[in-house]
């Protein structure tokens, strides 16, 4: 297949980008991880252009945030039409109404048949940490409950509460104390024993038997849950969990927060991911592709517990920006008139035909998986042990961005290659990823014969 969109011309880093990695490793701190040694040019809907020339296919849409593409006209338009009347006042100095209209579109757009109020946050990390704010100032309790294997940011409390050690734990404690982790579904890993509910019905007891050894329930303020766990590799729980926990969680005066930060915003195929478990959380944490790359984040939650705090107990200096509010409104025009939670489905339906024939085609893949146009692939040493083939992982994701393709890798053993394409890629794009993709597999395999 000839390419017509990911054209590479020069080996990466090129050199306009090999002077700028040199200036960014003499001031930039190690620790600040990047994917791609190059630097971005411009950005138009699913492809990406860097300083040397070369073009690139997006599948990993800066991790989830550009559901509506880069640069999307209607995003760029709000946005130039807010900077010319004014950036930034302080919503709680004097207030503005995007803030106000953002807002209710998103109450109305959130699971759940009850009345709902919004705030707004910086950060992903930021809306999770005020979520637990809200749950213990709610419920009186202090103790929160995660899961193994979330990620919910890097803040101290959002650290405690993810689920993998490195690199995002690793030699930063002590942690925030009365953060506890349930066992969560990994169902690939599941006992060969089980079938799918069993295992749903093995990991519910292990939840009650929590309460017993961790910590009561009377002390839980709230489980917070990621519906697709992300940076495990887009771990997709079993229904039967996910309503089981809900049910917990309601029997013992328990809230349950929905950690929507990567899921949200039509790349399951629905505004909201919960909404295919049929449970209402009582929080919902939003940021991500809320805004189309502006900082912004939010909690939309049932009326009675936001409403727990007091004036001034919840807030920040940039909560809810003008900008990031009309870029919001931006994102749920497009997503309306583009209808992008069924184009979410058509490509997830897509990308998963493709998995399955490259399942067939290499026995280094153990697993794919996919809700929506959010799409994973599992490499294994081999099938039988399930072994992870973390360096196979990292190698087709070098042989992928050399064919001009950018995605990410992801999993508790980082061994899994997750897309998360903007919505508003074309079908050719589509495509033309996908065969780089597997071009990429089969080099990988290639070169690990060697």
């Amino acid at each position: 297949m000839s390419k017509q969109f990911a054209q590479v011309k020069t080996e990466l880093p090129g050199p306009k980008a090999k002077e700028l990695l040199e200036r960014r490793h003499d001031i930039v701190p190690h620790g600040v991880s990047y994917g791609t040694p190059t630097f971005v040019e411009s950005a138009k809907g699913a492809l990406l252009k860097d300083v040397d020339g070369n073009q690139f296919i997006d599948f990993a849409g800066a991790i989830g945030v550009i559901n509506v593409g880069h640069s999307h006209d209607t995003v760029v338009s709000a946005l130039q039409d807010q900077v010319s009347k004014y950036i930034h006042t302080g919503f709680n100095v004097m207030m503005y109404d995007p803030y106000i209209a953002f807002a209710e579109k998103l109450a109305n757009l959130a699971p759940g048949s009850f009345d709902k109020k919004v705030m707004f946050l910086n950060s992903g990390a930021e809306a999770n940490e005020n979520a637990v704010k809200i749950a213990r100032k709610y419920t009186g309790r202090q103790s929160i409950v995660s899961f193994t294997g979330g990620f919910h940011g890097r803040t101290l409390m959002t650290m405690s509460m993810t689920g993998k050690v490195k690199p995002y734990k690793f030699e930063y404690g002590p942690f925030a104390p009365e953060v506890y982790h349930a066992p969560f579904p990994y169902n690939y890993r599941r006992p060969e024993t089980m079938s799918e509910d069993a295992y749903a019905d093995y990991l519910l007891k292990q939840v009650e038997d929590f309460f017993i050894t961790e910590v009561a329930p009377s002390q839980v303020a709230a489980f917070i849950m990621e519906p697709v766990q992300g940076e495990s590799g887009f771990i997709i729980p079993n229904k039967k969990f996910v309503k089981g926990v809900y049910d917990l969680c309601k029997q013992h005066g328990i809230l349950f927060i929905a950690d929507e930060i990567q899921t949200g915003f039509g790349r399951t195929g629905k505004y909201f991911a919960m909404d295919h478990y049929g449970v209402e959380p009582d929080l919902v944490t939003i940021s991500k592709s809320m805004a189309a790359g502006l900082p912004i984040s939010g909690i939309i939650g049932r009326q009675e517990v936001m409403d727990s705090a007091a004036p001034g107990e919840l807030g920040g200096t940039y909560c809810g920006s003008p900008l990031g509010c009309r870029a919001g409104l931006a994102v749920l025009q497009v997503m309306e008139e583009e209808n992008l939670n069924d184009c979410a489905l058509t490509i997830g339906n897509k990308v998963m035909d493709t998995f399955e024939k490259m399942y067939d085609r290499f026995d280094v893949i153990g697993d794919y998986r996919g809700l929506g146009a959010m799409c994973a692939l599992e490499f294994v040493k081999d099938r039988d042990s399930k072994e992870p083939a973390k360096e196979l992982t990292g190698q087709v994701l070098k042989e992928a961005r050399s064919r001009g393709l950018i995605a990410l890798k992801a999993g508790v053993h980082d061994n899994v290659v997750r897309l998360l394409m903007p919505l508003v890629i074309t079908d050719e794009q589509l495509e033309e990823g996908l065969t780089i993709l597997e071009e990429a597999v089969d080099e990988a395999v290639a070169v690990e014969k060697v």
